[in-house]
């Protein structure tokens, strides 16, 4: 039954992710960087359009940076919680950079990752009447975003066997909290008072290997706003699905 819950929830997320929010958070990124050298690659995307391409690199044994691209540019009806006489699209295209310290533990049977960063992006959301297909209301402006995340998984893998072969996966959590901000607001064209909020983004992952160091990565989780706004609020999705490549880490696999 837990299962079947989580699954039901799982499926409830795009439905959630239609309340209007100028805010699209990308996947926490989970490099699992091990040793200087290593890098790590991953592309993803949800029911929401939201799309993210990821990189990191080990610049020595416990110093690793990365970076992310995150967009979004989608045209369809209003969601179900939203007037289904209307049509809106969102417009949102978000950089970020982080540094950080990786180490092993347990025996190097663990991963622990800690990293700090900030972002920068444009976001636009513009609902029309679909009688006149004219804009109803138009929101637009900056965001600005720093970051501090924590991410822990285990380097040893189970593996479960269908069709015909053994798949092995690892799991793991991870753990973000952000302040983003938006600046040079407007709401149909006038010009409003910033808005900011505290966001908390706890997820989950399990990394199924497909072939070689390509793996499949499944991310869920939640997001929490703070503090109540209007406009920069949690509500859009934190699931994802997508690809992750790792090279150049020791030997065990992660």
């Amino acid at each position: 039954m837990p299962a079947l819950f989580r699954a039901f929830l799982i499926l409830l997320l795009p439905l959630l992710a239609g309340c209007s929010s100028l805010y699209f958070p990308p996947p926490p990124q989970v490099p699992l960087l091990t040793q200087k050298g290593e890098w790590s690659a991953g592309l993803h995307t949800n029911f929401s359009q939201n799309t993210a391409v990821q990189g990191a690199y080990a610049v020595s044994d416990h110093l690793g940076v990365m970076a992310s691209a995150s967009f979004l540019h989608a045209d369809k009806k209003q969601s179900f919680f939203g007037n289904k006489n209307n049509r809106q699209t969102e417009d949102h295209d978000f950089v970020e950079a982080g540094l950080g310290y990786f180490t092993r533990l347990r025996q190097d049977r663990r991963v622990l990752e800690i990293y700090g960063g900030v972002g920068i992006g444009a976001t636009k959301y513009t609902e029309y009447s679909r009688e006149t297909n004219l804009p109803t209301e138009r929101r637009e402006g900056t965001l600005h975003k720093y970051f501090l995340q924590a991410n822990y998984t285990s380097k040893e893998k189970k593996s479960f066997h269908v069709l015909g072969r053994d798949w092995p996966f690892n799991y793991g959590t991870a753990m973000r909290a952000s302040y983003v901000q938006i600046t040079d607001f407007r709401l149909n064209g006038v010009a409003r008072a910033p808005e900011y909020n505290i966001f908390f983004e706890p997820i989950t992952y399990t990394r199924i290997e497909v072939l070689g160091p390509l793996q499949l990565q499944l991310i869920s989780g939640s997001n929490f706003g703070l503090i109540p706004r209007k406009y920069v609020k949690a509500a859009n999705s934190v699931f994802q699905l997508g690809i992750v490549v790792n090279v150049g880490g020791q030997k065990g696999g992660k």
